[in-house]
């Protein structure tokens, strides 16, 4: 039987002569590839020579990264590779340490100021001296201040008592009182209170006597509840208050040696006296005309009364004195000149008392407000009759008075007609 799988009847199966793929020859001519030739030889363009062949440099054949010619880099340069890492280490050099300087930037502007003044604001000495009371006046919708020279003797030695003709007084009373007044819209006001003015008494069993006694330490009585109150902030601030009906903002304090320090850290404040001015009591002794006060020669002009009207001309000596005093430690000549800055800050911090509720930022208000235009005045003085017991007062206009303190808690300016000389 013939085999069905070799039609041709040519072995047993018929394959040997059958033509498969390893057969040569093709329809493309003579010298034209096989099929065979065609799968497995080269392209063209891989027998094409693109290049040479890459290789990395070695390390001697890199000049060294000082050396090269620096040029500018355009958008179009591709990256360049040193072999090393070189220029990308000193790119990360670079990179360190302008974070770093950043770093320290942000310091010194934002965390050592920050400093500095929670250590300024630490210094300050806080007293209790606004208090809530039956009948407190409710809160005006101006900014008041007041402002107390006390003739406080602490941190003082004889021997500086001696120099400023202070005296060794012990304990404390005030012969300056004053309050600024900053309204809603306008420029702030001094007005200063005189310390004889006749007002009721916050200390219990004292009936209306002089504003600065309700200061005195030395004035002592018993309240309801049996226990002691003696006069300080507290009883000046609240005896203010009731005879006004307006409330107090702000409370500071300061004494004569740290009055004296203030000057002296500014270099000093220019006054210009109409007359000479001679007091032994004061340790004063000046000419007429303007001149640079320092610390000691100052103290003496503000608390001298050797003058034709005594008290009154004490009192606008004060309120020309501080004015100026405030103008000059606000003037940037002092506050960006770090050594009249430093002891003025180290100085005024170490000598005020404020209330446990003011902060530093609030004698840094105090100073911008009066930076611009400000006006001194007193309040309005009726008569200075002598009461029993107690002496020469000064009584308040009652008229003027009342239209000064009402525009204090309404927060305007204080009218023309109430401005006292």
């Amino acid at each position: 039987m013939a085999d069905r799988r070799d039609p041709g009847g040519h072995g047993p199966t018929g394959e040997h002569d059958r033509g498969g793929v390893f057969r040569r020859g093709g329809g493309g001519g003579p010298g034209a590839p096989d099929e065979f030739e065609k799968l497995y030889r080269p392209r063209e363009s891989e027998q094409r020579v693109v290049g040479e062949t890459r290789r990395m440099p070695s390390a001697d054949e890199i000049p060294p990264a000082g050396r090269e010619k620096r040029r500018r880099r355009t958008h179009s340069d591709a990256r360049e590779y040193d072999g090393r890492g070189i220029k990308r280490r000193a790119r990360e050099r670079r990179k360190r340490r302008f974070t770093t300087v950043l770093v320290m930037i942000l310091v010194v502007v934002l965390i050592v100021p920050l400093g500095f003044y929670l250590w300024a604001d630490s210094r300050l000495d806080r007293v209790e001296a606004l208090q809530d009371y039956d009948g407190r006046p409710d809160e005006s919708r101006g900014d008041l201040y007041m402002i107390v020279g006390s003739d406080s003797r602490d941190g003082m030695d004889d021997d500086q008592m001696e120099e400023l003709a202070t005296g060794s007084a012990e304990g404390q009373r005030t012969d300056t009182i004053m309050l600024l007044y900053t309204p809603r819209d306008g420029d702030p006001t001094i007005v200063s209170v005189p310390r004889d003015s006749y007002v009721p008494m916050a200390v219990p069993g004292y009936a209306d006597n002089k504003i600065n006694t309700a200061y005195a330490d030395s004035v002592c009585g018993t309240d309801e509840e049996g226990e002691e109150v003696c006069g300080g902030p507290a009883p000046l601030v609240e005896s203010f208050e009731r005879a006004s009906g307006v409330a107090v903002d702000h409370y500071v304090e300061i004494g004569m040696g740290g009055f004296v320090d203030l000057v002296d850290a500014v270099g000093g404040v220019e006054m210009c006296p109409e007359e000479p001015i001679a007091d032994p009591k004061a340790g004063l002794d000046i000419e007429a005309g303007c001149q640079e006060m320092d610390g000691g020669t100052a103290l003496g002009y503000v608390r001298t009364r050797a003058t034709p009207r005594a008290d009154l001309d004490r009192i606008q000596r004060q309120r020309e004195f501080f004015s100026a005093l405030i103008e000059e430690a606000s003037a940037p000549s002092t506050m960006f000149n770090p050594f009249r800055a430093g002891p003025l800050v180290i100085a005024g911090t170490d000598t005020f008392t404020v209330d446990e509720g003011d902060k530093l930022r609030h004698l840094a208000s105090m100073l911008l407000a009066m930076r611009g235009g400000i006006e001194t005045t007193a309040i309005p003085v009726g008569d200075t009759p002598t009461m029993p017991d107690v002496g020469a007062v000064v009584t308040w206009d009652e008229q003027r008075s009342e239209m000064m303190f009402e525009a204090m808690r309404e927060g305007e300016p204080i009218p023309e007609e109430a401005m006292e000389d």
